[in-house]
C-alpha cells in the first residue's frame, strides 16, 4: 500500500480535495482522522464497486476494528458502525430491512406529499420575508423545510426540530471531541428509542407507526432495528436535502447566468437539481463498505478487512464520465448519470422525496425574491467541519 492521502477533517475545500483524490487515481489509499482505507474516486470503479458482493457493509468485516484498533472516541464511529438497520447490512437480511422502509417513498406515495410540501415552503417564505432583510438561509429555510415534512411524516413533533439538528451537528462533525463522541451517539439513540416505544404503545397514523406493524418476509421490525432505521430516515430525509438546497442556492447566486436561465424557464427546475446534485453532491464522502477478500479494481488491490469510502465529491465531476467541462456548473448539460444518491441494492430510498423538496422549494424562493443574493462575498462562507457531507455552517443571503 503506498502512502496514503490524508484527507482534510473540515472539509475546508471538497472540489480542491475531491480533484487531488481523482487525480491520484480510481481507488486511492487514504487516512481519515487516523484510519486508513481507500477511496473510490472515479464514476465507473464507483459504479462497479457499489455492485460488487466482496464489499459488504456489515462492520463485523472491518478488520481494524475488530483488531480494537478504532477508538471508540473516533469522531465518526456512529457512521462506520451505526447498528442494525438497512445500512449495513447485505443480501436477503438487507431486502427485509430496506422493503419496509422503501415503500413510502414509492414516486407515487412521494408525489402525493407534493401539496404538504407545498404548504411548508410557502409558509417558509412568508416568515423570511417577515424577517429580512437579511437572513440565515440554510437556518430559515433550508432545514426547517425538509425537517418539516419528515417530521409530518414520522410524527415528530416542531418542538423536537431543533434538538435533532444539535445531534446530527454532533454526529456527522469530524471535530467532536472524542471523549464526547459516546455521549452523542447515546442521546440519538436514546431519541429514536423513545419514539419506537412511544408508538409501540401507542400507535397513530405516521411512518413509525406504520413501520413497527409492517410485516415482510423474513419478519417484522425488532426495536433495535426501528431504532437504527429511524435514526437512518432522520438523517437522510433532513441533511441531504437541507444540503442539496443550501448547495444549489449558492450555485445559483455564484452562476447568474445559469439563474438567469432557470427563472426564464430556458431549463427546467429538475435539471437544476439534478446539476445541483452532480457539481456539489449532499454527501461528500460516504462511509463503509469493508472489502470481504482482496478485491482488485482501478489498478489497486483492496486487502480483505480494509474499509472503503466512496468520494461523490470526486465522483460527481469525473470528467470521463461528463467529459472536459465536468468542473463546470451547468444546468444546461446533456443529462448524464450520476451517483450522488449511490446505487446498486443501497441506492437511497428516499432520493425522490429529496428532487420533490428541491424542485418546488428553488423556484418559489427565487420567484418570491428575485433580487436574492449572498449577503457575504462567497470566500467567506463557511463550510461545516465534516468530511462526510458537503454543506455550510450557514448561508447569509440578502432577500
Amino acid at each position: 500500500m503506498t502512502e496514503p492521502i490524508v484527507m482534510d477533517p473540515l472539509a475546508r475545500d471538497n472540489a480542491a480535495e475531491g480533484a487531488l483524490l481523482r487525480a491520484a487515481g480510481p481507488v486511492v489509499p487514504v487516512e481519515l482522522l487516523g484510519v486508513r482505507g481507500w477511496a473510490v474516486t472515479h464514476h465507473a470503479e464507483a459504479r462497479q464497486l457499489l455492485t460488487d458482493p466482496r464489499l459488504v457493509k456489515d462492520a463485523a468485516h472491518w478488520a481494524a476494528h475488530r483488531r480494537g484498533e478504532v477508538p471508540a472516541g473516533w469522531p465518526l464511529i456512529g457512521l462506520a458502525v451505526p447498528g442494525p438497520s438497512m445500512v449495513t447490512t447485505d443480501g436477503a437480511e438487507h431486502r427485509r430491512l430496506r422493503a419496509i422502509v422503501a415503500q413510502a417513498f414509492t414516486p407515487r406515495r412521494v408525489e402525493l406529499m407534493r401539496p404538504k410540501v407545498e404548504q411548508v415552503t410557502a409558509e417558509l417564505l412568508d416568515a423570511l420575508a417577515a424577517a429580512g432583510p437579511v437572513v440565515d438561509l440554510k437556518t430559515a429555510f433550508a432545514f426547517p423545510l425538509p425537517m418539516s415534512v419528515i417530521g409530518w411524516l414520522l410524527g415528530v413533533p416542531e418542538h423536537d426540530h431543533a434538538y435533532i439538528r444539535e445531534l446530527y451537528e454532533r454526529f456527522f462533525s469530524s471535530t467532536t471531541k472524542p471523549a464526547d463522541v459516546p455521549a452523542t451517539i447515546a442521546a440519538l439513540n436514546a431519541f429514536v428509542a423513545d419514539l419506537v416505544a412511544r408508538r409501540r404503545a401507542e400507535p397513530g397514523d405516521d411512518l413509525i407507526s406504520a413501520l413497527l406493524a409492517a410485516d415482510v418476509e423474513g419478519g417484522a421490525l425488532t426495536d433495535a432495528e426501528a431504532a437504527a432505521t429511524l435514526r437512518v430516515i432522520i438523517a437522510a430525509g433532513h441533511e441531504t436535502t437541507v444540503n442539496l438546497i443550501t448547495n444549489a442556492v449558492r450555485a445559483l447566486l455564484t452562476h447568474p447566468d445559469q439563474l438567469a436561465l432557470a427563472r426564464s424557464g430556458a431549463v427546467e427546475w429538475p435539471a437544476v437539481v439534478e446539476e445541483s446534485l452532480r457539481w456539489t453532491p449532499p454527501t461528500s464522502n460516504f462511509l463503509f463498505r469493508f472489502a470481504t477478500e482482496d478485491v482488485k479494481c482501478g489498478g489497486a488491490v483492496i486487502p480483505a478487512g480494509d474499509p472503503v469510502l466512496i468520494s461523490y465529491n470526486a465522483i460527481g465531476r469525473d470528467p470521463l464520465q461528463h467529459g472536459v467541462t465536468a468542473e463546470l456548473f451547468d444546468i444546461t448539460r446533456e443529462p448524464t448519470r450520476h451517483l450522488s444518491f449511490g446505487h446498486g441494492p443501497h441506492v437511497c430510498p428516499g432520493s425522490p422525496l429529496a428532487r420533490l423538496e428541491a424542485a418546488v422549494a428553488l423556484p418559489a424562493l427565487f420567484e418570491r425574491f428575485p433580487r436574492l443574493a449572498l449577503a457575504v462575498p462567497e470566500a467567506e462562507l463557511r463550510p461545516n467541519p465534516t468530511a462526510v457531507v458537503n454543506s455550510l455552517r450557514e448561508l447569509p443571503v440578502r432577500l
